[in-house]
């Protein structure tokens, strides 16, 4: 029995069926699902109908219905468990279930059978969401490339046709069908899916580009590197299956624990029945004691003790902006002691604004100025850049002018005519052909992006643009150092120089710049190699694969790809940074009541077949025992449903 369980939620992936169609997953294509809906169904009708003296026929046969849309998977699979000679607490449960129901206590087994079928239909969801998570990556790829043939004629193949050494056409707008470098053209180039970066990256003669990435304005002539399964964003779907295909710590402890409970309570079970009776007991006085201890050793209490906590958490977790995708992963946050954390989008807001205005000595402008006939020139243009401009005109309540004979040129920026004066606005080094003013300098030192702005073929200005900290980063910053005891460590695509900036600003140390995916999962893997339990936070594509090789990987809901939130574990919906120490705290006293509970359970457990096997343990009593602990352990678990208990967190 896994006790791997994620929260009722729409899956956000898709898969395709044997027809190539993108068909949504539901829940209820699952026949686990399906069968544990109407066994917990069955058991909500029977229940009040038995408490309220209806005839025993009518809820008689509702529990019959539990038992078997319940027992019946779970029962088979046990079934053909024992043909390769292993006995699993499943079939155990249907076992105990069903002595229950010999001796009269129909209710404690139709109980028995909701819970185990419950927890293998939230299972079953889990393994599926997984698996859409790999499938959707696919999607990213373009399914054609124009391939340039011998003549110097083109024609459309399949780009998984693609091999090392092919020349493609990627015209504007298209995704890049293959790794490889770029023979001719400029263009810029929206890698943010492969290496996180907030801007378009500008590619000319000799740039590296990478299959799946969206191209500019530009068009380019590629050579391919590589075939497409050695493409980076091949070797990204391969790390996430592998991720996802090894299993937690955890489970393996759970499984080899089922194993020895079910084999001792089996023969305690048998001894209890043959022995005395081999020795002349009556059958009827035997099978009550037998039954009795297939009761009160059952393992409810125990199943119980250990998921209202974790599941109460999810809870209080996910009512305040935090999806927990399973009580594993609660359990494996409690055990956390590093933070990696991406940078864009997850430290930072993920888009660029721009936070300084310099006008040049001379050029006779003022920063209002130098920002309006900027704003005039790039307001035509769909750029991230220009957006951030004419966003920061308008904010200071400036009005953005019309521009006349705009032109765009990729990798060095745009000129246009505003207020009859000519405006360009670009790459200082582009546009001065090497040349960088001071201020430049100085702002892409500080880790800023320089745009220069020039007035009728004069430099007039500099604007500085920056990719801003989010709300609360320093403080979370701050409060996983606390709560884990080593600080956090920075892992980013970007370069060096904003790399530091934001770190200096946020309040982290440890900097590791110009990461690719597979460079992600090795820092990750370097750091759980010398003995650290890694909680990776990011957002985007690039940081799948570390979000599936780490302890723990929690995105950032609103700006994180869809692949990111369904590899990670953990989902932060409303990208508020400081909800992520806030979980880490709330986890780790889940696991102190996991373990109070456990304590609990294990006490009552052990008195009772005591009890029953050194003495006469009257039935009522043991099911009063029994389920009283059932009670208890749940009612200490429901405490995290507070929201007291996120505030306590959240000042952890």
């Amino acid at each position: 029995m896994s006790t791997d369980l994620l929260p009722a939620a729409p899956p956000r992936g898709t898969v395709r069926d044997g027809g190539g169609r993108a068909t949504a997953r539901r829940f209820l294509d699952l026949p686990e699902v399906r069968w544990a809906g109407a066994a917990l169904a069955g058991f909500a009708v029977a229940l009040p109908l038995q408490l309220l003296g209806a005839p025993a026929w009518a809820w008689g046969t509702l529990y019959a219905l539990v038992y078997a849309a319940g027992g019946w998977e779970p029962g088979l699979a046990g079934l053909r468990a024992l043909r390769e000679r292993t006995l699993d607490v499943d079939l155990l449960m249907v076992l105990a279930a069903l002595g229950a129901a010999s001796i009269g206590q129909v209710m404690d087994g139709a109980l028995l059978i909701v819970i185990f079928a419950t927890s293998g239909a939230l299972e079953a969801v889990a393994t599926a969401r997984t698996a859409d998570s790999v499938r959707g990556l696919l999607d990213l790829a373009p399914a054609t490339a124009v391939r340039r043939t011998g003549d110097g004629g083109e024609e459309t193949v399949p780009a998984g046709r693609l091999r090392a050494g092919d020349t493609i056409v990627v015209r504007p707008g298209e995704r890049i069908g293959g790794d490889g470098r770029v023979l001719a053209g400029t263009s810029e180039v929206d890698q943010a899916t492969i290496t996180g970066e907030p801007l378009p990256a500008a590619k000319g003669p000799g740039d590296e580009v990478f299959a799946g990435t969206l191209n500019g304005t530009g068009a380019l002539t590629v050579r391919v590197g590589r075939d497409p399964a050695d493409s980076v964003l091949a070797r990204i779907v391969t790390m996430v299956e592998e991720a996802s295909r090894t299993k937690a710590p955890t489970q393996l402890f759970i499984e080899k624990v089922e194993r020895r409970y079910s084999l001792g309570m089996v023969a305690a079970t048998v001894a209890l029945l043959a022995v005395p009776m081999a020795f002349g007991a009556a059958l009827e006085p035997t099978l009550l004691r037998a039954m009795t201890f297939m009761i009160v050793a059952s393992p409810c209490a125990i199943v119980l003790a250990t998921m209202p906590p974790l599941l109460s958490a999810i809870a209080c977790a996910g009512r305040h902006g935090v999806l927990v995708k399973s009580a594993v992963v609660m359990e494996r946050l409690a055990q956390v002691d590093t933070v990696a954390m991406d940078k864009t989008g997850t430290l930072t807001e993920g888009a660029p604004e721009v936070v300084d205005v310099r006008p040049l000595d001379g050029a006779g402008l003022g920063a209002d100025e130098l920002l309006r006939l900027a704003a005039g020139a790039e307001h035509p243009s769909e750029h991230p850049l220009a957006r951030a401009i004419t966003a920061a005109a308008r904010a200071r309540g400036l009005i953005v002018p019309d521009a006349a004979g705009f032109a765009s040129a990729p990798g060095v920026g745009v000129t246009a005519t505003v207020d009859g004066r000519a405006v360009a606005v670009g790459a200082p080094g582009r546009l001065l052909d090497g040349d960088r003013p001071a201020a430049a300098v100085r702002l892409e030192d500080a880790g800023r992006t320089a745009v220069l702005v020039a007035v009728d073929g004069v430099p007039a200005g500099v604007l500085g643009v920056a990719d801003r900290p989010r709300a609360g980063a320093r403080s979370a910053v701050a409060a996983l150092d606390r709560l884990t005891g080593a600080p956090p460590v920075l892992l980013t695509g970007d370069g060096p120089r904003a790399a530091a900036r934001t770190a200096a600003e946020v309040g982290v140390a440890d900097v590791r710049a110009g990461l690719l995916p597979q460079d992600k999962v090795a820092a990750v893997r370097e750091l759980e190699a010398g003995g650290r339990r890694v909680l990776l936070v990011g957002d985007g594509v690039n940081d799948a694969p570390a979000l599936a090789a780490a302890h723990v990987g929690a995105a950032m809901g609103r700006a994180g790809s869809d692949l990111a939130l369904e590899t990670a574990d953990v989902v932060v919906v409303r990208d508020e940074l400081p909800a992520v120490p806030a979980v880490v705290a709330l986890a780790r006293r889940a696991r102190r009541l996991v373990a109070q509970n456990l304590l609990i359970a294990g006490t009552f457990i052990t008195v009772l077949v005591v009890w029953d096997l050194a003495w006469t343990l009257p039935l009522p009593l043991g099911v009063a025992g029994h389920e009283g602990s059932t009670v208890l352990v749940g009612l200490n678990g429901l405490r995290l449903l507070t929201d007291r208990a996120w505030r306590r967190a959240a000042t952890a």
